[in-house]
């Protein structure tokens, strides 16, 4: 099932893919809901964030690819940091380059949604605690992290965090490409089955650090690959069984 959230007229509403349109939904996508036969064409609605996170928790270094193109050690655990909720940008929003930033970079990941409040979960437990799968960008002000030596700035300036377009409630975790294509050109060419930590042991381990709630969203990390992006560019990412993100980057004004 693919759970949209979208504004039709100037109402925010859930709704559910079907094809070429969106069933709305009535209820609480993180418990019981119907769908109803109230229908929109896929093609006219104005897409939101899939969810209203209260936090947005990354995941760096996850590939051994990636690590080694950062010409950084393989971590003997997830290395986490935060992007705020103002971050999340949806499906046809635009990326905003910072005139701070001297270097823009796109990172393709698969992205969790967060079903019910999480703390201290088990990892045989994990799968209870997922809604559902996005595609996600972990857009980088490239330049300033390495200046910082931390990552905050880098990755939380508002547009930073795109996922969608919709959540994906069911994905084979064992074979999943992921990719990002830079105005039709694949820039990354992975599967998330090459992940050093998997999703439960990721939800295990952040739940231990932080009470996850529903609709916040982690970000497993990039593969190798990752590089610039530039006004007027068109950045897509791609994960099979999800579907495809895409947003446009612009120039602040």
């Amino acid at each position: 099932m693919r759970i949209v959230r979208f504004v039709s007229g100037r109402q925010p509403r859930y709704g559910v893919v079907e094809g070429t349109v969106v069933r709305e939904i009535e209820g609480d996508i993180f418990g019981k809901f119907t769908v109803t036969d109230r229908t929109h064409s896929l093609k006219r609605i104005r897409f939101l964030a899939p969810t209203e996170p209260s936090k947005i928790v990354g995941v760096g270094l996850n590939y051994r690819d990636h690590a080694e193109e950062m010409k950084l050690q393989t971590p003997d655990e997830p290395v986490i940091f935060l992007k705020p909720p103002s971050a999340a940008l949806p499906h046809r929003g635009r990326i905003i380059y910072p005139k701070l930033c001297r270097r823009l970079d796109y990172e393709a990941e698969l992205g969790i949604v967060i079903k019910r409040t999480a703390r201290n979960v088990p990892v045989e437990k994990a799968h209870r605690y997922i809604l559902g799968y996005v595609c996600s960008n972990d857009v980088t002000a490239r330049d300033l992290q390495r200046k910082d030596g931390q990552w905050t700035r880098a990755k939380s300036f508002d547009t930073f965090a795109p996922f969608g377009p919709w959540v994906e409630t069911d994905l084979d975790l064992s074979d999943a490409p992921i990719r990002a294509i830079l105005n039709g050109v694949i820039r990354q060419n992975a599967n998330i089955n090459n992940l050093i930590f998997d999703v439960p042991h990721l939800i295990h381990f952040i739940s231990t650090v932080m009470t996850l709630y529903p609709g916040d969203v982690i970000t497993t990390g990039t593969p190798s690959g990752i590089g610039p992006m530039r006004p007027g560019d068109t950045i897509e990412i791609e994960v099979e069984g999800i579907g495809r993100l895409s947003n446009s980057v612009v120039a602040e004004h």
